[in-house]
């Protein structure tokens, strides 16, 4: 993702404040990507203490919070080095040393260890430390897409890893398959889009409550289109049964204006979508093989013998993903069944990691800074109902004045009463 070159190297600069060695790490959320039109009123009060001068230019005066993810070899070691520089990072957990942070890290929740509201460089921060293994196999298999549905939206790669970069192109190519399974033949660029930014929504328990922006994910596709556009239209360009269809993209920079919302058509045919199917990641597919085996009453030593046939590999090494015909009755199921049997398996896949990881916010982040955490969350939620029902007013009011024409003036009733 091209974002401004003084910011980037403002973030960069924050990496280099710790000294425990991080192999991967990426920015993403509002604080680098805009979710809104504007960056805030000139009475708004930035969040952060003593911002570089690049972070104040990116950000305007309604400073946010930069999110992170550090990816690390060995997460015993790394604590262990960070609680030495960072004891201030940490909540009272850290106290225990090490060895339990770790097993909090990597027992509970989807892996991820957070210290919110964390000062460096001037700059106020929220950074989640988590294992490379952890990361790749949520990227690769999509066991509980807490850190893959974070990289389905653009965000900024600050120092890159081959072995993540390889998985999470695995990822991506996952999220357009799992999004064409959710769609219909005909869509436009915006619909798609909006199916992949919102899987990892599904079956999150925030969306649920009163803490989130209900128009987070129109949000984030609105104000970065074209980001995704750079994300997705490689893979949609090399993939066989997904194209452009749109006579405005023959234009050679059509990438580039955002005001362009393409069409697009995906190939319906069964052996096409049970292929499709039998390349999900192999977490995510088996509680998809699980719903249809319970939909199609496909009994037990049937299906195991069917599922033996869909590993990956065997003795002989990788097997070629093809889709067999389980795959394919479940590519040509109806597309309102589809899209309802992927939702519920999104949903088992993101619900308890997403919960349980909210629990363990408490203890990794602390009451105070938890709550604070949620107190923001609501706020979010309550501008952007605010925001909605403005909308609504406006568009009501522009209803009203096209079929009965402009209310008139104060001074015109007056006028009306001189007349007559």
């Amino acid at each position: 993702m091209i974002i401004n070159t003084e910011f980037k190297e403002a973030l960069r600069q924050i990496l280099w404040q710790f000294k425990a060695p991080i192999r991967y790490a990426f920015a993403y959320g509002s604080g680098v990507f805009p979710q809104t039109s504007s960056k805030g009123s000139s009475s708004s009060a930035s969040v952060h203490p003593h911002p570089s001068k690049a972070v104040s230019n990116v950000q305007g005066h309604e400073g946010k919070m930069i999110d992170f993810i550090f990816g690390v070899s060995y997460t015993e070691h790394w604590h262990s080095l960070n609680l030495q520089q960072h004891r201030d990072h940490y909540s009272g957990l850290g106290s225990f040393g090490s060895g339990v942070v770790k097993r909090v890290q990597d027992g509970f929740g989807a892996g991820v260890y957070f210290n919110p509201f964390v000062t460096v460089n001037g700059t106020l921060i929220k950074y989640g430390v988590v294992n490379l293994d952890t990361l790749c196999k949520d990227l690769s298999e999509w066991q509980t897409l807490y850190l893959a549905g974070r990289l389905h939206k653009p965000v900024k790669i600050l120092r890159d890893d081959p072995r993540v970069r390889l998985a999470n192109q695995i990822n991506l190519i996952s999220a357009v398959r799992t999004a064409l399974l959710l769609l219909g033949e005909n869509f436009t660029e915006r619909d798609f889009y909006t199916t992949i930014a919102s899987i990892s929504y599904l079956g999150d328990p925030r969306m649920a409550l009163p803490t989130e922006n209900r128009k987070k994910v129109e949000n984030i596709v609105t104000h970065q289109l074209t980001n995704f556009r750079y994300l997705y239209a490689p893979l949609i360009e090399n993939l066989p049964n997904i194209s452009f269809n749109d006579s405005r993209c023959s234009n050679s920079q059509w990438q580039h204006d955002s005001t362009i919302d393409a069409k697009l058509q995906q190939d319906m045919d069964p052996v096409k979508r049970g292929n499709m199917v039998r390349r999900l990641p192999k977490a995510f597919r088996s509680r998809l093989y699980f719903r249809y085996q319970s939909k199609f009453g496909i009994p037990g030593r049937e299906f195991n013998a069917m599922m033996e046939k869909t590993k990956d590999e065997d003795e002989q090494g990788i097997k070629r993903q093809q889709g067999g015909d389980f795959e394919q009755r479940m590519g040509s199921d109806e597309p309102a069944s589809l899209n309802k049997e992927v939702s519920e398996a999104i949903r088992k896949t993101i619900a308890w990691p997403a919960t349980s990881q909210s629990v363990k916010s408490f203890f990794t982040a602390g009451v105070g800074k938890s709550w604070r955490y949620i107190k923001e969350k609501q706020q979010k939620y309550k501008d952007g109902q605010t925001k909605e029902e403005s909308r609504e007013l406006q568009q009501s009011k522009k209803a009203l004045d096209a079929a009965t024409g402009p209310l008139p003036a104060k001074g015109d009733k007056g006028k009306d009463d001189e007349k007559s």
